[in-house]
């Protein structure tokens, strides 16, 4: 089998004598083991040693703030009715008083969209032109709300509600101008125009406007 090299022993008689520490010399004093080292202090600017957090304070419940009912804001007051304004006119006028004042309106600078207009009697030929194409394209121009919109006692309540109302009492029955009357006072936003007689409005109304 082949042989492996051993490595060479060196013995100590081998590597010479050994140096002796000169006479009159001490020997070094042996250094002690360096133990374990201090910690370092906290320099400015670096965190300190982490603390633990202080246990949360919980408020008691009888202090926390419960959401009130729901509805209204203790306070608030309801919308404020719209402001009524009386033309007097004749029951034959009514109407021309009513476009008379629906151009004032637009002079002042109200939107077309803004207007809505209640006859009691007769049908505003614009109106009456309109339905000729049936209701359908007649209120989809009143959902459009571009433009100034006529309709009659009858059909009233289908009408949305729009800033200004303007109500021509030209003719009808009293039934009829009671619900124009009616409808015009809770769709008017801002303002309310009647147009006819006092005295008729009046004793619609059951007081004076």
């Amino acid at each position: 089998m082949p042989l492996i090299p051993e490595e060479p022993q060196i013995h100590e008689s081998a590597q010479g004598p050994r140096a002796t520490p000169a006479s009159g010399r001490t020997a070094p004093t042996p250094r002690p083991v360096p133990g374990p080292r201090p910690a370092a202090p906290s320099r400015p600017g670096r965190p300190g040693p982490l603390r633990a957090a202080p246990p949360v304070q919980r408020t008691p419940r009888d202090a926390a703030a419960k959401p009130g009912p729901s509805g209204p804001a203790a306070g608030a007051t309801a919308p404020a009715a719209p402001q009524i304004q009386l033309i007097p006119a004749s029951a034959e006028g009514a109407l021309d008083a009513a476009e008379e004042a629906v151009d004032l309106l637009l002079e002042s600078g109200r939107a077309p969209g803004d207007v809505l207009v209640i006859t009691t009697g007769e049908q505003h030929p614009w109106a009456a032109h309109e339905l000729s194409f049936g209701e359908t394209s007649y209120w989809a121009q009143h959902d459009a709300g571009d433009d100034v919109f006529y309709t009659d006692a009858t059909v009233a309540d289908r009408a949305a509600s729009r800033p200004v109302v303007v109500v021509a009492v030209n003719g009808g029955a009293e039934a009829a101008a009671a619900n124009a009357l009616s409808s015009a006072h809770s769709r008017a936003t801002a303002l309310l125009i009647v147009c006819g007689d006092p005295q008729r409005i009046n004793s619609v109304l059951g007081t004076s406007v």
